[in-house]
């Protein structure tokens, strides 16, 4: 049944009820208002009479932050430790000084000492102790200085002892590291196996033995990569190591010329060194690519093949050369390697992992090894260059087809260097530079660069490529290859006009071989703009504008104001004249359009 409805006074009366509930409920809230701003106005009150006794709220919440800080960290007990551990040292040094007992036998205690720091921080890591790192690295730290000071100063501790002693401190100090996933331990240990061996005997160490301990700490920091927060311990091994070994190269290379080389030189030694620490760094390289898998790669280990490459070889080329050995041999070894490393490339990329991951990488390092090695080999630094660019141009198909865009980056570097080696090469008005023999190597350059220039519009990169969809999504950096192509077109026709001129006149004016290759330049602005603007192409219209302000520098500042004189320079400032009305032309109608 449904219920009667209320009559108009009884709605009434609900409603006045309501009113009164909410006008009670109001009364309230005002009520508890007014007792908060009460209170709050009394502690501002006595935060104003006191003020004197303390500080402003901002200083003490900075300073109890501090403490917060230095409270989680245990930053007292860690001092405190370490003051400790360092007094005991420095009473034993003491001793020591002073005679009372023999530095050997000083030294072995103190040896002793630090090897009981070491595994007290072993034992503190087991349980889980803040002191742990302070006590595990003051041994190391310890360990490494009195392996040197006794070596060096008091001559009580042999070679091979002292460099056995810093590996196996390394080593131990990487052991805790790894077994409770420390970073202090291995951090110090390999910082001092490095140190420590290269401050042995300074300047002039056991080379051989130095770089056995180089060798391991180079191991041990791929290895402690894997550790949070230790990636930069590689970059540091690396370093030393090639510090160390330039060094030994500087003095072997000087002792040659000076017909000064002693025994403890370990000339012998060095090349197999090179070539062992070569293939090491390479196998780091290609085991940090497998491991990491389809995921992101450190920028050591993209960077260490390049690296490699032009350190060992450059380093092995120098100190055979002063030994007069035979450098041909050395350059086909080395074009050997970068079939290798581009062997590697194809075996990575046939893993059908998304952008074939480090592939540019080997291939840079090949890249690297024929750019050095190629001339040694073939006796000619311009014959070498084309074949830099044919690798290049087959490596950006296979780019295409792995869908890797480092891949197709690492290429365009190779063209560059290409150029822009030869333009150094063919530069100046030397016979040598002129040769008719350069045209072929120029003009095969100039060929497959401006190729894969035209290559590269016909098959633009997708988002999928991992710098182009980036950085670069137009590959806009592709028009590197266009200059590098013209720039070796250039160097192969300024050859060609020298070996005319040469054949038509007995006695060339001297100003027109310089005229002329401002007539050149203008020509191949004036082909740009023509192309430009029947193409439409904005980006070769830039090109030819580019060209436009070098001949007109070129006709200006070095022909006019070089003292040129007679047709020649009539028909340089001419050519000028001419490309520029056309540009003008040219340009006009293009906006006109647009």
């Amino acid at each position: 049944m449904s219920q009667p409805e209320s009559t108009a006074e009884e709605r009434e009366r609900e409603l006045t009820e309501r009113l009164k509930a909410m006008e009670l409920q109001m009364e309230r809230l005002s009520a508890r208002l007014g007792e908060e701003t009460s209170a709050a106005s009394g502690a501002k009150a006595a935060v104003s009479e006191d003020e004197n006794d303390y500080p402003p709220q901002g200083i003490a919440d900075v300073s109890e932050e501090v403490l917060n800080w230095a409270s989680r960290n245990a930053l007292l007990p860690r001092l405190a430790t370490l003051c400790f551990l360092m007094v005991v040292a420095l009473i034993l040094r003491t001793i020591t000084d002073s005679g009372i007992i023999d530095k050997l036998i000083g030294s072995g205690i103190g040896m002793g000492y630090a090897a009981i720091l070491m595994f007290a921080g072993w034992y503190k890591y087991r349980e889980n102790s803040l002191l742990a790192p302070i006590i595990a690295a003051s041994g190391a730290i310890l360990m490494s200085a009195i392996v040197v000071e006794t070596h060096t100063h008091f001559n009580a501790l042999p070679v091979v002892p002292a460099y056995l002693t810093l590996i196996a401190t390394g080593i131990g100090m990487a052991l805790i590291s790894r077994q409770f996933n420390a970073f202090t331990p291995v951090s110090v240990g390999i910082l001092g196996m490095c140190f420590a061996g290269a401050a042995m005997d300074y300047p002039r160490p056991f080379f051989p033995y130095l770089a056995l301990v180089l060798f391991t700490a180079n191991l041990l920091g791929y290895f402690a990569s894997q550790l949070k927060r230790c990636t930069w311990l590689r970059w540091s091994a690396l370093f030393v190591t090639i510090v160390m070994l330039q060094l030994w190269q500087t003095q072997l290379v000087t002792a040659l010329k000076q017909n000064s080389v002693t025994p403890e030189m370990a000339i012998s030694w060095f090349l197999p060194v090179v070539a062992v620490f070569a293939i090491t760094y390479m196998a780091l390289a290609l085991f940090g690519i497998i491991r990491r898998g389809p995921q992101k790669l450190s920028k050591y280990i993209t960077s260490l093949p390049a690296i490699n490459a032009l350190w060992a070889y450059s380093a092995a080329n120098f100190v055979l050369a002063a030994q007069g050995g035979n450098i041909r041999l050395l350059g086909i070894i080395g074009i050997l390697a970068a079939i290798g490393h581009f062997g590697v490339t194809f075996w990575l990329a046939r893993r059908n992992l998304e952008g074939a991951p480090g592939s540019s990488a080997f291939t840079l390092g090949g890249g690297v090894l024929l750019a050095l090695s190629l001339p040694a080999a073939i006796g000619s630094f311009a014959l070498s260059l084309p074949v830099i660019s044919i690798a290049a141009i087959v490596m950006v198909f296979m780019s295409r087809v792995w869908g890797s865009g480092h891949l197709r980056l690492t290429t365009y570097l190779f063209h560059l260097y290409s150029s822009v080696a030869l333009a150094i090469v063919l530069r100046g008005a030397a016979p040598s530079a002129l040769d008719i023999t350069n045209v072929i190597p120029a003009g095969l350059l100039a060929f497959v660069i401006i190729y894969q220039y035209l290559w590269c519009r016909w098959y633009p990169p997708t988002e999928s490529y991992a710098f182009f969809g980036s950085f670069d999504p137009r590959d806009r950096s592709a028009v590197v290859l266009l200059l590098a192509g013209l720039l070796s077109g250039f160097f192969m026709m300024r050859c060609v006009i020298y070996q005319t001129m040469q054949f038509f006149y007995a006695s060339m004016p001297p100003d027109a071989f310089g005229c002329a290759q401002s007539v050149l330049i203008n020509t191949a602005a004036i082909i740009l703009i023509v192309l430009a603007y029947l193409r439409r192409d904005k980006e070769i219209r830039n090109v030819a504008i580019f060209v436009t302000v070098v001949g007109g520098v070129k006709v200006f500042a070095y022909d006019l104001l070089g003292g040129a004189h007679g047709m020649p320079l009539v028909f340089s400032v001419f050519s000028f004249g001419v490309a520029a009305a056309i540009e003008s032309v040219a340009l006009g109608k293009w906006t006109n359009k647009a």
